[in-house]
């Protein structure tokens, strides 16, 4: 197998990365434009993606999954051209990590209230139901 070939299977195109993590190609371009990845070109001018351009869109799905912003994303995965030590990724994350847990317990804590008020006007609702229909009753 000759060098360019084994070059080539490491590689992916943006059609191929696409369907691997299911989304779209313009999500992939959306995240090149916002510096998150950086693919090589081809003396085409088409893009190349490395499986490390794979594994970092992994972890901007993954963030995005998580409610992370994309500027969020990029301080906890650092930016391509940025080597960002692996260590102060894992603090970063971390990080945020702690401070999303804590906005989404505050959520649970407003939809528990939330419910309760639900429940509190179900229930005077549901007992002057039972009022005025027993008043339009024989």
């Amino acid at each position: 197998m000759t060098a360019q070939r084994t070059k080539a299977k490491h590689t992916f195109t943006i059609s191929e990365l696409a369907a691997q993590l299911d989304i779209s190609p313009r999500t992939i371009r959306f995240y090149e434009e916002k510096g998150l990845i950086r693919p090589r070109r081809t003396p085409g001018n088409q893009r190349v993606y490395t499986p490390k351009d794979r594994a970092r869109l992994k972890l901007i799905l993954r963030g995005k999954r998580f409610g992370f912003s994309l500027d969020e994303i990029a301080e906890m995965i650092g930016m391509p051209e940025a080597e960002l030590g692996e260590a102060e990724q894992i603090r970063k994350s971390l990080d945020y990590g702690r401070k999303k847990l804590e906005e989404i317990r505050d959520r649970m804590k407003d939809l528990i209230i939330l419910e309760q008020d639900l429940l509190a006007v179900q229930k005077k609702l549901l007992k002057r139901l039972k009022e005025i229909t027993k008043e339009e009753s024989p």
